[in-house]
């Protein structure tokens, strides 16, 4: 029997944590409507707090990439979750909106970002050569599959326990998980006297970054930003944190709530979009290990562009099948961008850098989704629906289409690989 890889233990010890952490990033969506009704706060002001916390979560992601190659990715983990624990379960403490903005805003948004996507990446880009593209789609959509689990449960908590034992729920999970990262994650594979998954014979390890953090993350934004690819990939993903996370993972339930469908209903149905975004996350993956990513990131935009402008005409009080179309197609589409973005983050300063330049965009993902939980809430309360926040991100999305094929234009017209 063949020995199995051990980068495949690293694989899915970083699947189940980035699993479980997706009920960190679940619960503020699930909160809103709970919040409004227990202390009255308007949604504007509950929704500053997660805009606080999806801005954190972005502007952490490259100072945490740049300490995991400096003290390891282990301990940066382990203070983050940790970290999200203790904050978590703090929450149930708040009386006042500020506390709500310092606790699930800051400190939970400190801790999430610490981990995320730039925790996939590191992995990824660490342990294998082959299969990378597969590899990041799989470990990409272990957050929808974490949804899936996460958001009918803490709804369901929410309503028949009250707000607080979401926070309890959701701060358990998080500290549960630090003695499985500790037992289980290796470091690197030449640590254990391995080479990476699809190593050639003649395969060296890179040098191991000993420098300063915060000056590897700058050095590496200044060097990046050197670059029009750089800023191409940075807009386009800010469009996409913007059109995702930000507003539809954020405004879905209580936007379904506008048209009185129930929340449980609403979180059904978000975590049903999980479903297909597993799904289309992985194929993801699979096309970019074999098609130019530039492509498959102008279809990702420009169909998700479409969808957000129906989304306003299919949202009813019970469930229709037109609704069941857009969580299927949408699903399919959610986070599919992650895998050719990060091949194509490779190009910009080469793989030794490839983690730090991800975090920078992926920074710029989340200032997206922090503009549109807290600019989708004020164009609810101007307007009274969310139809022209959904309008606007159809644009955006549009447009992020046309910029994708301009990456590397000029330079080549060949796919951009690594």
């Amino acid at each position: 029997m063949r020995k199995i890889h051990p980068a495949w233990y690293a694989f899915g010890v970083t699947f189940l944590t980035l699993a479980a952490s997706a009920g960190y990033r679940s619960a503020p969506s699930v909160l809103i409507i709970p919040l409004q009704d227990a202390f009255g706060w308007s949604r504007s002001t509950i929704a500053a707090a997660i805009s606080i916390n999806t801005l954190l979560f972005g502007l952490t992601a490259p100072f945490a990439a740049a300490l995991m190659e400096r003290f390891t990715v282990r301990k940066v983990v382990m203070s983050a979750l940790t970290t999200v624990g203790i904050g978590s379960i703090s929450t149930i403490f708040i009386t006042r909106p500020w506390h709500l903005m310092l606790l699930w805003g800051v400190v939970v948004g400190i801790g999430t970002g610490s981990m995320a996507l730039v925790f996939a990446a590191n992995i990824a880009n660490r342990w294998f050569i082959a299969k990378k593209g597969l590899v990041i789609g799989i470990l990409t959509a272990a957050s929808a599959t974490g949804q899936l689990i996460f958001l009918p449960s803490l709804s369901t908590l929410a309503i028949h326990h009250g707000w607080k034992s979401v926070g309890l729920t959701v701060g358990l999970a998080s500290l549960s998980l630090v003695p499985l990262i500790y037992l289980f994650l290796k470091e690197s594979p030449q640590s254990i006297g391995a080479a990476p998954f699809g190593a050639p014979a003649d395969w060296s390890a890179p040098v191991q970054v000993k420098r300063n953090a915060a000056k590897e993350a700058l050095n590496a934004l200044r060097e990046g930003s050197k670059q029009r690819d750089f800023w191409y990939i940075t807009l386009s993903f800010l469009v996409c944190g913007l059109s995702t996370s930000g507003l539809v993972g954020t405004h879905f339930i209580p936007a379904s709530h506008d048209h009185g469908m129930s929340e449980v209903t609403a979180a059904s149905l978000l975590a049903l979009i999980g479903v297909f975004d597993v799904v289309g996350t992985i194929f993801s993956g699979y096309l970019t290990d074999r098609i130019d990513p530039r492509k498959l990131l102008f279809f990702y935009y420009f169909l998700r562009g479409l969808s957000l402008f129906l989304l306003p005409s299919i949202l009813f009080s019970t469930l229709h099948a037109s609704t069941l179309v857009f969580i299927i197609f949408y699903g399919l589409d959610w986070v599919a961008t992650v895998p050719p973005t990060i091949v194509l983050c490779r190009t910009i300063l080469g793989p030794e850098r490839a983690t730090v330049i991800y975090g920078w965009v992926f920074a710029a993902h989340q200032i997206g989704g922090s503009v549109a939980a807290l600019g989708a809430a004020l164009l609810r309360v101007k307007f009274g629906n969310y139809a022209v926040a959904f309008y606007i991100a159809g644009i955006l999305c549009l447009g992020a289409s046309y910029i994708v094929l301009q990456i590397g234009k000029k330079r080549t017209t060949e796919p951009a690989r690594v």
